[in-house]
């Protein structure tokens, strides 16, 4: 009888997210033999795409696709579970294949893209495929389609982990990709402070005031304290209130104005960005499962 260990068991709860007690009867019963074991649990608890779903897919990448006249384009979100799959081929394959089939197809939603053809098969199909080739969860999350006023250009950033779509008319392709590059290093909210959502204002404001009202000076004053602050907050989080990063004396607006462009809209995703990540803790779960065997 081979031994089984307790990396044996680790490595083959992290393939196929079983619970740590059933990987250690499945080792067992393929005495040692980690393929055959991995076998016997896709027939007790279904194969590893099904059981994949219930993961944290928190890694990822964003996908652009432009079009040769530069006048519509499309930027994808895609995750999985760890960087080391950001960066398979077919991953990256398929994220690619989605952006380009948002930008020539316009689907409503993720849902509607699912349904879409890709190649042989549906989106949906394809990402099964992928799952149960790979053996991590994948999600497409979310997508955007820019037809554009001007002319769009993009930027990547950090293996693929930011991404941004932005439309300009006017200037030229290296202003364009210096603005792209400033949304992804600076990351404003909006364009312009009337397109600053209402409720973050308000909390900005709600901010300001708590920390006016401790100054102990008089209610003009404080009111011109917290307009002051707000004034500043929508400053930071607009492109065309924040310093240029590659020359902080002025603006983007006063760039821009300078070399007679406009910018029309710009999207921006960060990987991950809001899905709250699970920290797997083994030895925890090590302990818990020997306290239930005690009982």
């Amino acid at each position: 009888m081979a031994e089984i260990t307790a990396g044996m068991v680790r490595e083959l709860r992290e393939k196929t997210d079983a619970p740590m007690m059933e990987c250690k009867k499945a080792l067992t019963e393929a005495n040692g033999d980690a393929v055959r074991a991995e076998e016997i649990l896709r027939i007790k608890l279904g194969n590893k795409a099904n059981k994949a779903a219930s993961r944290v897919a928190a890694e990822g990448v964003v996908a652009i696709h432009i079009a040769a006249d530069g006048k519509l384009g499309a930027m994808v979100e895609v995750n999985c579970e760890t960087d080391f799959v950001a960066k398979n081929g077919d991953f990256l394959a398929f994220a690619g294949a989605l952006a380009e089939l948002v930008a020539t197809r316009n689907p409503a939603d993720v849902t509607a893209l699912s349904a879409l053809s890709l190649k042989d098969a549906s989106v949906e199909e394809t990402r099964k495929a992928l799952v149960g080739k790979i053996g991590e969860n994948m999600t497409v999350r979310r997508f955007t389609r820019m037809a554009a006023k001007g002319r769009l250009a993009s930027y990547v950033h950090g293996g693929a982990k930011i991404g941004v779509l932005v439309d300009v008319a006017g200037g030229d392709e290296a202003l364009a990709k210096d603005l792209a590059m400033h949304i992804a290093a600076s990351k404003p909210v909006a364009l312009a402070k009337e397109e600053v959502p209402a409720a973050l204002v308000q909390k900005e404001r709600d901010i300001a005031a708590a920390k006016a009202a401790e100054s102990g000076k008089p209610a003009n004053i404080v009111e011109k304290m917290v307009e002051g602050s707000v004034q500043k907050f929508l400053r930071e989080v607009t492109l065309l209130g924040q310093p240029f990063v590659k020359d902080d004396k002025q603006t983007v607006e006063q760039l821009l104005k300078s070399r007679n462009a406009t910018v029309a809209g710009f999207a921006l995703f960060v990987v991950g960005e809001g899905i709250e990540k699970k920290k797997d803790d083994f030895a925890a779960e090590v302990m818990a499962q020997v306290g239930q065997m005690k009982h």
